[in-house]
């Protein structure tokens, strides 16, 4: 059971991780300064293989209704993506990808919407950023030099994920021997030197707790590490770019309350200093930060 002694202890121990802060930076034209409010990343699944029904749009009309939605709702950027990261999806090959999202991606900026795509494909991040995404949620580690030149030339910004492979749907078994922040910092750390090499600076990490490995399918292990990780976020932010976190289901536990994971995955993620959440469940994760501040 997680304790308020096991949070003092956590606190104790990283006195000076508890008081980094993060670079400030625009995207789109609109200033992101984390350190003063978190944002909210909402999701728009083009899919059918994506589990959370909700999320899932199968068209270009339907999806640019959801994205609008989730802006209203209180969603600083869009997340689209066109292949699902489960192991048993679909592949989605770059003329699939481009054919869902350019019109999508396109439809979201028309209204000055912020958009983010999730691929790890350099010519499918080429067109989006053509297109006018404002973000490439980055899901692999092969051809980052290349992408991340595309990512500098747009002037965009970049959410590089923790993949333990050659791109998320590669990967494979996640690290459990020992603390996973050291692992993860040496990680961010070579990836945001390449990406600055590349002259690439507005920069988020994310851990990857929604991706799929094998040796996390013990629901309790796997939920234990994502919370663990949750709560020590804000030792990653030493590293000086703000911590994006993709919030989780755990529906094993969950079960017909599933839409409720994600709320109090929030909780955690917050606590531990979190800057971006990447939500399925906008309006949910907004009120659960909203009420957090008054404290």
């Amino acid at each position: 059971m997680l304790s308020l002694e096991h949070l003092a202890g956590l606190a104790a121990q990283n006195r000076a991780a508890a008081k980094s802060s993060v670079k400030a930076f625009p995207i789109g034209g609109r200033d992101f300064d984390l350190n003063t409010r978190p944002a909210i990343m909402g999701v728009v699944n083009l899919s059918a293989d994506s589990w959370y029904r909700e999320s899932v749009c199968l068209s270009a009309e339907s999806a640019i209704q959801r994205g609008k939605v989730l802006a209203a709702q209180g969603a600083d950027i869009i997340d689209v993506g066109a292949e699902s990261t489960l192991a048993h999806a679909a592949r989605a090959d770059d003329a699939a990808q481009r054919s869902l999202l350019l019109p999508v991606i396109r439809g979201l900026r028309a209204e000055k919407i912020l958009v983010s795509v999730e691929t790890y494909s350099p010519g499918v991040t080429r067109a989006c950023l053509e297109a006018g995404a404002n973000v490439l949620n980055l899901t692999g580690t092969e051809a980052s030099a290349e992408i991340f030149q595309l990512v500098a030339a747009h002037d965009a910004a970049v959410i590089i994920c923790y993949v333990a492979g050659k791109n998320v749907r590669a990967v494979g078994d996640f690290d459990l021997s020992a603390d996973p922040v050291p692992m993860l910092r040496d990680f961010f750390a070579r990836q945001i030197e390449v990406a600055q090499r590349h002259g690439v600076n507005k920069i988020f990490i994310d851990p990857g707790l929604g991706f799929y490995y094998r040796n996390l399918q013990d629901s309790a292990v796997r939920v234990r590490h994502q919370m663990n990780v949750f709560l020590n976020t804000f030792r990653l932010r030493e590293l000086g770019f703000p911590v994006c976190h993709a919030l989780p289901h755990a529906f094993e536990f969950f079960g017909d309350e599933v839409r409720c994971a994600e709320p109090f995955f929030a909780v955690l993620a917050a606590l531990g200093k979190t800057d971006l959440f990447r939500t399925h469940e906008v309006p949910r994760i907004k009120a659960v930060l909203d009420t957090l501040k008054i404290f």
